[in-house]
């Protein structure tokens, strides 16, 4: 029996998730935060979710309001007898938490997987993982989706000759060598090493970028530190442009103000993570990542493959 489908959002994922419902051809379900004035608050479903097939749509990036709002809608979903409960998280939080990389720190990557399995959720949906090994961190289904769908055509459409991928970290290399091998390009990787985290203590550009029109390639964009700093190192060393798309737009602290002042002549970013309008400049743009995930989420209802969504 074909279940019938619902949408519903957390609050701080709004917009994404309206545009979502829409591509699909549906609407959000209405949902009510009931709230304490001690800031304790409650989702509770307006409609019967009995037996549905329930899409919970929401990015889990901080504060944690936004992780238990999602975790409280699939308690109360799973609670009000939903038949499969499929949370879709644009941008997974924490995912940069994903070993332990000195003692005594948490895996928070996997801590959050295992409050979402606990919560009720029967598979979950994301894109751009920052460690693809935290797919393995569910012992429910993971639809890893990548943005590569959406910037491969905005990148061939800028029809940019003497164009090179570049990485803006040793993390990034596998990423930059997979577009490169898509566009047939040269790649450069640049070399950092950190005081703590945020705070770069230097760099270095492996790779000839003289003449050359490059795009650096991210999966997020935090305190844009890393990012500037490679367009930089990388206008310096005779580039005719640099450009850089990254999935996720964190965007803390003065991110705004150091890609304003950057040698970026853009940064290309989809709606994963709300923007702020307020700081918003005209070297962002963001492209929406809405109808791939209606996509998805049509065929995850129909039982059907997803292997031709991806490109690389």
């Amino acid at each position: 029996m074909n279940q019938k489908v619902l949408f519903f959002s957390t609050r701080s994922g709004l917009k994404l998730s309206k545009n979502i419902a829409s591509c699909y051809g549906t609407f959000l379900g209405k949902i009510r935060f009931l709230e304490f004035s001690d800031g304790e608050y409650t989702p509770c479903f307006e409609e019967s979710v009995r037996g549905s097939q329930v899409f919970l749509i929401g990015s889990t990036f901080p504060p944690v309001d936004n992780l238990m709002e999602l975790l409280l809608m699939s308690d109360a979903a799973r609670r009000a007898s939903a038949h499969n409960i499929t949370l879709v998280i644009p941008y997974f939080g924490w995912a940069r938490q994903d070993h332990k990389d000195k003692p005594r720190t948490p895996i928070a990557a996997k801590l959050i997987a295992n409050l979402m399995v606990a919560s009720g959720a029967t598979r979950v949906m994301t894109m751009d993982l920052h460690a693809d090994q935290i797919q393995g961190f569910f012992d429910i289904p993971v639809d890893h989706l990548y943005a590569s769908r959406i910037f491969i055509d905005y990148i061939k459409k800028l029809n940019i000759d003497q164009l090179t991928i570049a990485s803006p970290d040793m993390g990034g290399a596998k990423r930059a060598r997979s577009y490169a091998g898509y566009l047939g390009t040269d790649v450069v990787i640049c070399y950092k090493e950190r005081k703590k985290a945020n705070e770069i203590e230097f760099m270095n550009l492996i790779g000839n970028v003289k003449g050359k029109n490059i795009i650096l390639i991210d999966d997020m964009v935090d305190t844009a530190g890393t990012l500037t700093e490679a367009a930089n190192l990388i206008k310096k060393q005779g580039a005719k442009s640099v450009r850089a798309i990254a999935t996720h737009p964190v965007l803390s602290g003065n991110s705004y103000e150091k890609i304003n002042q950057s040698a970026l002549e853009e940064l290309v970013v989809t709606d994963t993570i709300p923007i702020n309008t307020i700081k918003f400049n005209d070297k962002i743009k963001v492209l929406s990542c809405a109808s791939l995930f209606a996509e998805v989420m049509q065929s995850v209802h129909n039982d059907e493959s997803i292997s031709n969504k991806f490109i690389i």
